[in-house]
């Protein structure tokens, strides 16, 4: 007990990360939100979103697609079954969740990501597909799998439609990013073989199996990359694939595991789309807890982040497994901070992704108030993607304090912008007593990050002077510099 005291106190008084990726994910293919109607839904998403707030979160993957369907208004796929309780069934009252998940996010100044499975057409327990689904303009582009019905990686019309879908969703909301999980060729069952006869035979030329399948998900990463850029280049793009990428058995450089592999069970090349440039991030779903004997944390983080390469690296975290496996070096907590140590300290790591956003929010092992009182007590902006962009926009103008009936209110004027790209998004707020030192590298000098262009500020008596700077935050987060202004409060 005292050690864990003196763990979290030693944390405390590290400084955080000014830049951080903080993410969670919302799932909609567990049925949380099946049928239980918009005002439902709409009260614990916004629950949800204000927990994790609080707790530091500055991104959300919202899962919008899960068999080929919709959680938004789409006219190339049915609304999804895990909306309404039937798939093809609008929602009544009428409402388009991705919409007003943007809407929210951007509100509580977080990013919004829209999260599909690409290949999934029909999960296991799905009875009935809608008339609209894209499995009947042409069945033979699928295959059944253990329950599953899967859009064969093997035929290019397959990755065209689906990068349709991704360019739908890119051009008519305002996403920040666009994510990928771990399913692509189907998790194997023992000796049960994938039918994609019929798809070899027609594009295989001779390829050994495994090789082609590999080439058809790597062409499918490159085209969604590409149609995403072209539609808007500030979308980034990011996968959260399995957590291990091959076996040292396997590959002389693979990890000290013995799991399944993205590589040679799921056809899924990461490291190449990394070295490639064709996601903007690599989020590995390292989920199992230290120690673990087939996978264990401890390893891959450190397999990860030596083969991060060109591209950030965040770690996806299973927050229920971290609380319910003690710290093995002391068996009195859990394995929270031990992870959380393991990630800050390894290069290529910036940030991580919580699985999933509901055990934060309901503070399973207090991971929630942990993050908001120790890990996340301190805003951060995003990771730099200097490959999608690197300019700063200007700065603010006109920054002035205006003395109003209710207060003093801190003012700015968003800067001027020739170009979407370096358009003025968001804001980041200092605060500096007098004599201080301005060091914008301090995030526990940030008063906020916002939307607006003002801020009330607190005033007790005129006897405390600071000085407030605000820089402007364009879509990427790159920032400019600041525009200050001096204030007795």
């Amino acid at each position: 007990m005292l050690f864990s005291l003196l763990l979290l106190a030693v944390l405390a008084m590290a400084q955080n990360p000014k830049r951080e990726f903080r993410g969670a994910w919302i799932q909609c293919v567990n049925g949380q939100f099946q049928g239980i109607g918009r005002d439902a839904m709409q009260q614990t998403l916004s629950s949800q979103l204000d927990e994790l707030q609080k707790d530091g979160i500055n991104a959300i993957f919202f899962q919008v697609r899960a068999e080929g369907d919709a959680l938004y208004e789409s006219a190339l796929e049915p609304w999804s079954r895990y909306l309404t309780g039937q798939q093809g069934m609008a929602p009544n009252p009428y409402w388009d969740p991705l919409q007003w998940m943007v809407e929210q996010c951007h509100a509580r100044q977080m990013e919004c990501h829209a999260w599909i499975n690409p290949y999934r057409a029909k999960t296991k327990g799905t009875q009935a597909l809608a008339n609209n689904h894209a499995y009947f303009r042409n069945p033979k582009h699928f295959f059944s799998y253990e329950g599953l019905m899967i859009f064969d990686p093997g035929y290019p019309e397959n990755r065209d439609f689906i990068c349709q879908v991704a360019a739908d969703i890119v051009s008519r909301y305002d996403v920040d990013g666009f994510h990928i999980d771990d399913y692509f060729y189907p998790y194997p069952a023992a000796g049960v073989p994938i039918p994609d006869d019929a798809s070899y035979a027609l594009y295989g030329k001779g390829m050994d199996r495994g090789d082609w399948r590999r080439q058809n998900v790597n062409l499918f990463i490159k085209q969604l990359h590409e149609t995403i850029q072209a539609v808007k280049p500030w979308v980034k793009f990011g996968v959260s694939p399995f957590g291990i990428y091959r076996n040292k058995r396997n590959d002389p450089d693979g990890s000290n595991t013995n799991g399944l592999q993205n590589y040679d069970d799921l056809y899924a090349d990461v490291l190449l789309w990394i070295k490639e440039g064709w996601v903007d991030y690599n989020l590995p779903q390292i989920y199992w807890e230290i120690g673990n004997k087939a996978a264990d944390y401890e390893t891959l983080i450190h397999w990860w982040s030596s083969h991060a390469g060109e591209r950030p690296l965040y770690i996806g975290q299973d927050v229920e497994r971290t609380c319910k496996f003690a710290d093995p070096q002391n068996p009195q907590i859990h394995q929270m901070g031990r992870k959380y140590m393991l990630q800050r300290s390894l290069p290529g790591i910036y940030g991580s992704c919580q699985w999933y956003a509901k055990a934060v929010a309901d503070n399973v092992g207090n991971y929630g108030m942990t993050l908001r009182q120790i890990y996340h007590n301190t805003p951060a902006l995003q990771p730099l993607m200097p490959w999608i962009d690197s300019k700063s926009p200007k700065k603010p103008r006109k920054t002035k304090v205006i003395w109003t009936e209710d207060g003093p209110v801190l003012f700015w004027t968003a800067p001027k912008a020739r170009r979407v790209m370096d358009e003025a998004r968001q804001y980041v707020v200092y605060r500096f007593l007098k004599g201080e030192r301005q060091n914008l590298e301090d995030p526990s000098k940030i008063v906020c990050i916002t939307s607006n262009t003002f801020l009330p500020l607190p005033y007790a008596g005129g006897e405390m002077d600071y000085t407030y700077i605000v820089t402007a935050l364009d879509r990427l987060h790159n920032e400019s510099k600041g525009s200050k202004e001096k204030v007795s409060l």
